[in-house]
């Protein structure tokens, strides 16, 4: 399991609270910290976890890709996971009986719902149940912000790509994705390296499932008022969606890519 973390050591600490709850604990934790302000919050978790401390803003492609080199390579299946985002007691027991019964399977995903950390409650309402895209090229994360009723959600099925703030998947097809020694594209630093994994996956034949017996919750960092955020971090995204749909030599999503980055670009919208 890696857990990349800047700047987020207030949320450390639950995330870690709920993986000691796991009915099956995982067995191994690798906390790599990317240049926090303040690294005062590790020292006591150094006992515990695996803790590396990256090079300043290396950023959270390089900190997955430092963490995956340090996971046991006996491991059957590693979880890539927000310190913001907080899993289900059956959690990583549920998805490694998945995995392990379905061997073409690379990779699954589950109901991560939404969580409010200031006021510590749920949202009530559905963070990711994967991630698609429209035919124009847009990606986005299915059922975002409807609420949940604890019944209806979307049915078990495959999906186009992962959120990347829960995603385990088997270790055997994420070899098989890597770019050399990068499970992660660190040209994307961050935001869309997820889809860029998941599509990797699925060219080299494995499948993503989503399975909503699978929760989890999450804070999702994300503004939903993008002008409120750095500009420099809404033209990372613009140009990472740009990587990703001309690398699937999708032409129509291209163009709007092209299109969402300029707009950010010149007008800083």
């Amino acid at each position: 399991m890696i857990i990349v973390s800047y700047n987020n050591a207030r949320h450390v600490a639950k995330c870690l609270d709920a993986l000691r709850q796991q009915t099956a604990p995982p067995h191994q934790i690798i906390l790599v910290d990317t240049g926090s302000d303040d690294l005062a919050y590790l020292d006591e978790y150094r006992d515990q976890l695996h803790v590396i401390e990256a090079e300043p803003e290396s950023g959270f492609c390089a900190g997955n890709n430092i963490g995956y080199l340090a996971v046991d390579p006996e491991s059957d299946a590693v979880l890539f996971l927000n310190p913001d985002a907080f899993l289900f007691p059956d959690f990583l027991e549920n998805g490694m009986r998945y995995l392990s019964h379905h061997p073409d399977v690379g990779a699954v995903t589950g109901l991560t719902l939404g969580y409010d950390f200031e006021t510590n409650k749920p949202t009530g309402l559905i963070d990711t149940t994967g991630v698609f895209s429209t035919w124009y090229g847009k990606w986005y994360d299915r059922a975002q912000g409807t609420p949940y009723d604890g019944e209806h959600t979307p049915e078990p099925g495959e999906v186009s790509a992962i959120c990347g703030a829960v995603f385990l998947g088997k270790k055997s097809a994420l070899d098989q994705a890597r770019i050399d020694r990068e499970v992660m594209n660190s040209c994307f630093f961050m935001y869309k390296e997820d889809i860029d994994l998941s599509l990797r996956l699925i060219d080299k034949g494995w499948k993503l499932r989503y399975i909503p017996e699978l929760k989890a919750y999450h804070c999702r960092g994300w503004n939903t008022n993008r002008k409120r955020m750095p500009r420099k971090y809404r033209l990372c995204s613009a140009r990472n969606d740009l990587r990703v749909n001309w690398g699937r030599k999708h032409a129509v999503g291209s163009l709007y890519s092209m299109t969402k980055y300029l707009a950010v670009k010149v007008f800083n919208c």
